[in-house]
Order: C-alpha cells, then structure tokens, then sequence
C-alpha cells in the first residue's frame, strides 16, 4: 500500500492536484535515505543517478511528464539555520530567526543555482522543493599528459578531463568546467610557452607531405559530401535519435542485450546519416550546420565505440554499470579480470577497433566492492 500512496500522490502533482509544498511527511519517500539508511544523500553521484531514474520509471516522478525527482533543502534550512544560532548565541527556538539564517547559509553555497533554477521554472527552490533528473555520466578520463599537459605528440595539449588526471572519476558537471578553467588559465601560460620557446623561428610547416596531403582530401570530401547531399533532414534530426539510442540502451545502466541492439542501430543511423542528411549554405562561408555535421559524423562513431566498450567490459565500476553484474544488494559487482585500461585503435568502422589492454596494479589500496547501505 506504501508504493501505492506514493504513486497517487505523484500523479497528483502531475496533475496540478497536489502541491509539493502541501506534502505531509508521510507521503514523502525518502528513496535514497531508505535505500542507503548508511551514507543517504551523500552516497556516490552514479548510485543516487540510477536510484532517481528507477523511481521515474517506475511512476514515482513528479512533474508534467514524470521525469523528476524532488530536491527538498527545507529540512537543510533549519538544520543550517539552527547551527547558526547556536555558533552566534542566538535564540535556536525561534523559528523565523532560524529560517533566515538557515537561507542566508543556503544561498552562500548555492545563490547562484537557486537563482538560474528560479529564473527556468518560475519558482522559489527556498520554499518549494526543486525538481530534478539525472543525466549519465560523461566521458571520464582522456589522453595521457606529461607535467606541462603535452601529449606524446609535440605540440599537442590536452586539458581539462580531455586528459588523463581524473580518469575514471566520479564527478559532477561544474567539477569537469574548473579543471578546464584551471588548466586553460593557470597551467598552459606558463607550460605551453616553454615548447613555443623552441619552436617559433622554425618557420612555416611544409604541407607538401603525403600524410597531410591524406589528412586535407578526406576532410574536403567529407565537407564537399555535406553540402552537395542535398538530403531530407536536417544534422539536429540524427544528433537527437543517436542520443535517444544512448540514454535508453548505453546509458547509466546498461546490459548485453541492448547494448548489442546499440551497437546495431547506431550503425544503421550512421549510414542513414550519411545518405539523408541536409546541411544548408555552402562551404566557403561560415556554417554552424556544416560545423555541427561533422561533430554529429564524430559523435555517430563514438558512440558506437561507447557501446562496444561497455559490452565488452563485463562488470560494474563507477559510471559503468552492467545490470548482468551486480550484487544481490543491487551494488557494482567488480571483476579483478577486468583491472585494466582499454584503448581502442582505430582501424576504420568502430565495429573494426582494436582492443588494448594496459593493467592496472594496485601497490597501496586493495580494490574491493562498495556497499551503502
């Protein structure tokens, strides 16, 4: 009967019938709290992501399409509120003194959230609970890089978590925009100066080589294919089906089924893509579709790397997690097999890529599974 209280009661804020405001604390699910009496809202930011989406799926979400889970700081505010009374002597039973303090607190750690969520829905995140989704994770970790952030091709940079430094990490949105704004003004002024130091008299780069010659006639093709494709549907139309492909089959739980039928769609999608696609304007002038198109024509091969990757690597860890390979608590299930980095090598098709695997030896820690409960 539990189950289904929650569920009237989601559907009637759905409907506009009930107020998140006007929720008694009986008809509150504390879904992660109840999961994981342990760690609750502080566990890992995979763990609470599938646990939010399990809940929509199941019926429980509580906007307009189902797709949302509350984000309550009102319990937040009077705990803040009443630390705060009490680290300035003040009366911690008043409970609009508490408040204030409580927000003040709040709005000096998340001011700006609240502000941009406001100004987007039109409500205040202070008194009425935030609406929230998950989102998968994006790509984590990247190429090696040297002290200076050099790849091991001279000249070559790669910052943010383009690079190696947080490979694996399970990490937010505003944590991956710092790391790149960190590199790009505080590390790359003083490092990259160093390479350019040896290197700026050297004059221009010869162009007449055989690999650049390669390099320029199949990038003109693929830009010459573009605009004279002449298709029916714009690059937005492939960008969005290739994303809907990845959230529903390779996304922040995945399994062999579906990431086979991923693999097998978005190779269907890219052949599509490549007959069907309509990019307007010409060649010679700025165009964000031709731009786009070939973000798109990368993001279509990606993609279908991404699914063989997560096919092939049968066990849980971190963003990756297999539905075949989980604990009876329903926790990642890792496999010492798998303690090992993939790089692929590109040989043409991604159905033709070339798995290498560098080990991965663990000296000071022992790797083991996690519970949260």
């Amino acid at each position: 009967m539990g189950a289904e209280k929650y569920r009237r009661c989601a559907k009637a804020i759905q409907n506009r019938e009930l107020k998140p405001t006007d929720l008694t604390e009986d008809q509150r699910d504390y879904f992660l709290e109840r999961r994981y009496p342990a760690f609750g809202n502080l566990v890992p930011r995979d763990v609470a992501s599938r646990a939010a989406k399990e809940r929509c799926d199941e019926g429980f979400g509580v906007n307009k399409t189902g797709e949302a889970v509350f984000l309550d700081f009102a319990a937040a505010i009077v705990r803040y509120g009443k630390e705060q009374a009490h680290i300035k002597g003040l009366d911690e039973a008043d409970a609009e003194l508490v408040q204030t303090l409580g927000k003040e607190l709040v709005k000096s750690k998340y001011g700006n959230l609240f502000q941009m969520y406001e100004k987007i829905v039109d409500e205040n995140p202070y008194e009425t609970p935030m609406m929230i989704y998950p989102a998968v994770h994006y790509t984590m970790g990247g190429v090696w890089v040297d002290y200076n952030l050099q790849t091991t091709v001279p000249g070559l940079y790669a910052i943010g978590e383009a690079n190696f430094s947080e490979h694996g990490a399970n990490r937010l949105g505003a944590s991956a925009l710092m790391q790149g704004l960190a590199d790009g003004y505080f590390v790359l002024p003083y490092t990259i100066g160093n390479y350019l130091s040896d290197d700026i008299r050297t004059g221009p780069i010869p162009t007449d080589t055989v690999e650049f010659e390669e390099a320029e006639a199949k990038v003109t093709s693929e830009i010459n294919h573009f605009i004279n494709n002449k298709g029916s549907k714009p690059v937005d139309y492939f960008h969005k089906r290739l994303g809907k492909i990845m959230w529903n089959k390779c996304g922040m739980a995945r399994n062999e089924k579906e990431l086979k039928e991923a693999i097998e769609e978005i190779s269907a999608l890219r052949d599509e893509f490549y007959k069907d696609v309509l990019v307007p304007g010409s060649a010679n002038e700025f165009n964000e579709e031709l731009a786009k198109a070939g973000r798109v024509a990368d993001f279509l091969e990606l993609g279908e790397l991404f699914a063989k990757d997560a096919l092939v690597r049968e066990e849980s860890a971190g963003g990756h997690f297999r539905e075949e390979h989980q604990t009876p608590d329903g926790e990642a299930q890792r496999r010492k097999e798998f303690q090992f980095v993939s790089a692929w090598e590109y040989k043409g098709a991604p159905k033709d890529a070339e798995l290498h695997k560098e080990s991965l030896v663990y000296e000071n820690i022992e790797v083991k599974e996690r519970s949260y409960k």
